[in-house]
């Protein structure tokens, strides 16, 4: 299946958003509980995003540079 590239844009958007909306509301994570390995939420929940946000990014960049059938071939885009 080949998707277009406006399509890869959009598919691509949340995962570039997603991370920024999670991290900028810090009104939603400000709390000790739930700790996980002693760290309280606020802490451990930041963490997490640093990986998640990694995987997010990971995959929007495959989205967007996958590269098409004809460019694999050489040919234009």
């Amino acid at each position: 299946m080949t998707l277009s590239q406006s399509t890869r844009y959009l598919l691509a958007a949340p995962l570039l958003a997603a991370p920024l909306v999670a991290i900028l509301l810090p009104a939603t994570y400000n709390k000790m509980e739930p700790t996980l390995f002693g760290f309280p939420f606020f802490y451990w929940y930041q963490l997490l995003w640093v990986v998640l946000t990694m995987a997010s990014m990971s995959g929007a960049y495959f989205l967007v540079v996958q590269p098409t059938k004809s460019q694999k071939r050489g040919g234009p885009p």
